[in-house]
């Protein structure tokens, strides 16, 4: 019996070589690596703090010009958890970007998505496809996939802003494509343009085009605060968000991108939380602490961090804070991927981050 063992391990292994050489795998040796029960992503837990972030693109300003070779001055926020690719998770890019006074970013386009989150400063546009869009603290700005765009910087401080975009995503679908525009800056056809048309919850009756993209470029902090306001009042409730949304249709901003803000009074937490796909959390303005799967991350005004896929988590504000959050939901939904799950008990922290 021991040699007929032997002889049938043999013949098993001289099998799965066969198959290796031929560049092929059997199923029954990796099916709980590829369909396990639930996500383990590979994408990290991880905050990077403000102190640490806005020094440091400071002093890329002072290093780096922006030219045709560098075109923009952004710091890449790399999650750990993925060997060294130079995204924040596995779908998503989120980066901060530098414009000085006087400076201006020269226009491009490119099929991924991207938003610009102003995070401070003051006297920028971003022209996207001929219209200038005004830039002010917590300001969202959309440049869809394949519009022009570029930052020009007329004040006299700098200006840092949040990127993010679905890089890793376009990536992955190996469907990125970019372009430089044939002139340094774009003509300026409209200040606000789109703000005028569709900023007030009406869509003209003659452009009501069905886009995959919002039509409205610019959602401006100051109504997006007011109508946070009047939802925790309206509601009586601690905690509020808002999405931003396509006003033609409804859906999402952008086809790629979830985008809301969560506000969250002094003293409040939201509930344990988890769902499938990850976010990245920009802190606008307050302070507290975030339980991602038993790990706390404590954040302050403009602290960043990003949530995995799957992960439970829960936000507890020490002050009233604003949470600007961006995801790869939309994606998920449309392709039916999307889970989510409310849990019953607050987690059990049994550590705390350390920021590098």
């Amino acid at each position: 019996m021991a040699k007929i063992a032997d002889t049938l391990q043999v013949d098993y292994d001289e099998f799965c070589g066969a198959l290796a050489a031929k560049d092929l795998q059997p199923l029954w040796k990796i099916n709980k690596q590829i369909m396990p029960q639930q996500p383990h992503p590979k994408t990290l837990p991880w905050l990077w703090n403000w102190s640490t972030l806005l020094p440091l693109a400071q002093r890329a300003g002072e290093l780096i010009t922006i030219d045709r070779g560098g075109d923009r001055r952004v710091l890449a926020l790399c999650n750990p958890g993925l060997n060294g690719m130079p995204y924040t998770s596995t779908t998503l890019w989120g980066a901060v970007q530098y414009l000085a006074p006087g400076e201006s970013a020269p226009a491009h386009r490119h099929t991924p998505g991207a938003i610009r989150f102003v995070m401070e400063g003051e006297g920028v546009w971003t022209t996207v496809n001929g219209d200038a869009c005004d830039m002010t603290p917590g300001d969202l700005v959309l440049t869809p996939n394949w519009h022009w765009h570029d930052h020009t910087n007329a004040g006299d401080q700098p200006m840092v802003w949040f990127d993010g975009l679905d890089l890793p995503l376009v990536g992955w679908m190996e469907s990125v494509f970019f372009e430089l525009y044939p002139d340094n800056l774009q003509p300026i056809d409209a200040r606000n343009g789109s703000e005028r048309l569709y900023g007030r919850g009406t869509v003209p009756t003659d452009r009501e085009e069905q886009s995959l993209h919002s039509p409205l470029l610019r959602y401006p902090y100051s109504e997006v605060s007011l109508q946070l306001d009047a939802m925790l009042e309206e509601t009586g409730l601690e905690v509020t968000t808002l999405n931003y949304v396509n006003p033609i249709n409804g859906h999402s901003a952008l086809p790629t991108l979830g985008l809301e803000m969560t506000r969250i009074r002094e003293g409040a937490s939201t509930r344990p939380y988890r769902k499938a796909g990850s976010s990245i959390v920009v802190v606008f303005r307050g302070a507290g602490h975030s339980v991602i799967d038993g790990q706390r991350f404590d954040w302050s005004e403009h602290d960043i961090f990003v949530i995995p896929s799957w992960a439970t988590v829960e936000h507890v504000a020490s002050e009233s804070s604003d949470l600007f959050v961006t995801t790869d939901r939309p994606v998920l939904q449309v392709l039916g991927l999307f889970r989510e799950e409310y849990l019953e008990h607050p987690q059990k922290v049994t550590g705390t981050f350390e920021p590098r």
